[in-house]
């Protein structure tokens, strides 16, 4: 009987750590990556089973960084080249940024120096993805795109605006 049950088995926040943590989504994009989803302060996939929660947090996360990474890439294609540009530096000095901080979570230890790691180990990995999928994204923009901004409206209206007017 030493096989234990669904009903036995009690999951605590470090059973949880042993995939990625949830990606961080920036405000920027946030309305494209998260539309559909629906994210409530409970989890929105499985609410009925703790023991489900992993599989449930595993399968959210996984969507919300294919949506981050595609967002991305659509940035890299649409927004104006230097403004994109722009947004592929600031995503590098994250990424420098992370990677520092990384380093000096090394030198920690016991079980907040794990649980700092794995955190900055998933956002480091979550944002060169990004980073990545921005530069894709820059290298597929045809060559006869405007370099400069159109006008002072921001990148997503001017998107849609644009696409308006193609319909």
């Amino acid at each position: 009987d030493s096989q234990e049950t669904m009903e036995e088995t009690i999951l605590v926040g470090d059973d949880l750590m042993t995939g990625p943590p949830s990606p961080i989504i920036p405000p920027e994009i946030a309305p494209y990556v998260l539309e559909g989803l629906q994210i409530n302060d409970i989890e929105p996939f499985c609410q009925d089973e703790i023991a489900m929660y992993r599989q449930c947090a595993e399968r959210r996360d996984k969507e919300i960084r294919q949506r981050l990474q595609e967002s991305e890439h659509k940035l890299g294609l649409s927004m104006p080249l230097d403004q994109a540009k722009e947004r592929a530096v600031q995503l590098e000095s994250e990424v420098t940024k992370l990677e520092r901080r990384l380093i000096l979570a090394s030198g920690m230890e016991g079980v907040e120096g794990f649980r700092q790691r794995w955190s900055l180990h998933g956002c480091l990995t979550d944002m060169r993805n990004r980073l990545e999928s921005l530069k894709q994204g820059l290298e597929k923009r045809k060559p006869d795109e405007p370099t400069q901004t159109p006008s002072t409206k921001k990148w997503f209206f001017w998107t849609k605006t644009e696409e308006a007017k193609d319909k």
